[in-house]
């Protein structure tokens, strides 16, 4: 059952208008000061004193001065209200320019390959803005854990998010070292994959991913088994150069290692297409300028890739 509670308002009422009083040792200069009139000084004052329960100022035709709990007051309000101020300030700053810490929740199979070029020309362009890469497998809450945005493959990406994409959709590739495919042969279908050993991935949530395939335009899903299981791409990936197995890769991820003739491509002709990597963020009216920044340079990063892509 809840129960009934007051907020407390009004207790930093009335102490702007105090203190310029205080600094002229006038209400009519306070009033000069605040753009009101010396009488909108006055209620203000009387109000704050009724509040506070006792007289800051002793009033006379000629003068105004401070009583011994006004003394008492300025001596803890001036300084309280001139670190409020500078917090203003200071927060006014990060809501104008692009500055602070911007962070950023990635998996770590996309930082070599994609995030470090990336970044790299962020923090070039945007000098002021801070950035930290908490680099994770898991699928966390941004806003719970004080995370700007994150970057995932599309289809981990919740649907109540702002997804931007930083890859065009790509294939996913199964590839294995020459020299596990010399001991074992190149499997020309994906039902021969019973007869291979098979690196396994295990998601975030606990579960075994299936290998995803394209049969004619047909997806179909394989259990697969093999000696090693692993939370991440880059492990698999090593793996398979080390030639423990197969494994179902991102494209991007594979490509060093086939230009390398580290790793050859099998099943080519089943290789599903699926939504490409993307930069995901809360759906927010406010966004701070940092975050703004960020995606405007992911975005235009983006067309300048695609435009060099055009004219290759």
């Amino acid at each position: 059952m809840k129960q009934n509670f007051t907020v407390r308002q009004g207790a930093l009422d009335g102490v702007e208008v105090f203190l310029s009083v205080a600094r002229h040792r006038s209400f009519r200069q306070a009033a000069a000061e605040l753009g009101v009139t010396p009488s909108a000084v006055s209620q203000t004052v009387r109000v704050l004193e009724a509040r506070i329960g006792a007289t800051l100022f002793i009033r006379t035709t000629r003068s105004v001065g401070l009583t011994e709990a006004g003394e008492r007051f300025l001596a803890h309000a001036k300084p309280a209200f001139d670190e409020l101020v500078a917090a203003s300030e200071v927060a006014r700053g990060f809501g104008q320019r692009p500055t602070g810490l911007l962070r950023l929740s990635v998996p770590r199979a996309v930082v070599p390959i994609l995030l470090e070029p990336l970044i790299a020309s962020f923090c070039a362009a945007y000098p002021e803005v801070e950035v930290e890469i908490a680099a994770s497998k898991e699928l966390i809450d941004l806003a719970a854990q004080g995370f700007d945005a994150g970057i995932r493959l599309g289809q981990f990406v919740d649907a109540d998010m702002v997804a931007i994409p930083l890859t065009p959709p790509l294939r996913l590739i199964v590839v294995g070292s020459p020299a596990y495919l010399a001991a074992r042969g190149l499997p020309a279908h994906t039902d021969e994959l019973r007869q291979h050993a098979c690196l396994r991935w295990r998601r975030s949530g606990g579960a075994l991913a299936l290998w995803s395939f394209n049969d004619q335009g047909r997806t179909i899903e394989i259990a697969v088994a093999g000696p090693l299981i692993a939370n991440d791409f880059p492990t698999m990936l090593g793996a398979a150069i080390e030639g423990m197995g197969l494994a179902q890769l991102p494209e991007p991820l594979a490509a060093e290692g086939l230009r390398a003739r580290k790793l050859m491509q099998v099943l080519e002709p089943f290789a599903p297409v699926i939504p490409g990597v993307f930069l995901y963020y809360p759906d927010r009216r406010q966004m701070m300028p940092k975050l703004r920044a960020f995606i405007d340079h992911v975005k235009s990063r983006a067309a300048a890739d695609g435009k060099a892509a055009d004219t290759q």
